[in-house]
């Protein structure tokens, strides 16, 4: 739990750039201005170091602004991709090392052990400061936290300790950049690029999506 305690200052000092700048107190920043103003949902592509290239689905909540041009997000995200073919060598290489295969000499391949499913759920909750742009849009960047539930899944690894090295729920800490723009009272789009540290595992990932407002909120309200 050190590790995700460190995240979580990391995750904190995000803010600090706000909190430091222009003429807000640290009393203007208080959980109680928070409430829920809109749900979005969005649709990208990551690029895992460990898994293929997926689809990731996210919904969010926009709980506005914490504080001057802070705004808080907390969102559930979801993807699913096979494991690489160096990874499947890699967990092929540890299985020839047991000593039932090792004293037969037996050798393995990618094909003997996979395919591997793996899959990721994650919780978790975002900080971003918000600045206002041209043309009614936002751009904003920040940090988060989260808590992923990894799953690892395949015929021939089902039950085995392969299976359980897959299996974790783990912290993880991310960083994004994104625009915003919102073409009705309601309505709001936007693009992120993301990129997410979990454990040994890291991605790249670019997303887009839409927000529904409850009820319509200017899109410059609350940001800088």
């Amino acid at each position: 739990m050190k590790w995700f305690a460190a995240m979580c200052i990391a995750f904190v000092a995000c803010l600090i750039p706000a909190l430091a700048s222009g003429q807000a107190a640290l009393a203007d920043y208080d959980y109680e201005n928070l409430s829920f103003r809109g749900v979005s949902f969005s649709y990208g592509r990551i690029w895992p170091s460990k898994v293929d290239p997926s689809a990731i689905y996210t919904l969010r909540a926009d709980l506005g602004y914490l504080g001057p041009a802070v705004r808080i997000i907390p969102g559930i995200s979801y993807w699913s991709a096979d494991l690489r073919t160096r990874e499947l060598e890699r967990f092929a290489d540890r299985l020839e090392q047991l000593p039932p295969l090792l004293a037969q000499g037996i050798q393995l391949t990618p094909g003997d052990i996979g395919p591997i499913r793996w899959s990721d759920l994650s919780v978790g909750v975002d900080a971003q400061v918000v600045w206002t742009a041209p043309l009614r849009m936002l751009t904003y960047v920040g940090g988060g936290v989260a808590v992923h539930a990894l799953n690892g899944r395949g015929d021939l690894v089902a039950n085995t300790f392969v299976e359980d090295l897959l299996d974790s729920t783990t912290p993880g800490f991310a960083l994004m950049a994104g625009l915003e723009q919102q073409p009705l009272p309601r309505i709001r789009i936007f693009a992120e690029a993301r990129y997410s540290m979990v454990s040994d595992l890291r991605y790249p990932e670019l997303k887009f999506g839409g927000t529904l407002m409850f009820p319509a909120h200017d899109v410059t309200q609350g940001a800088r």
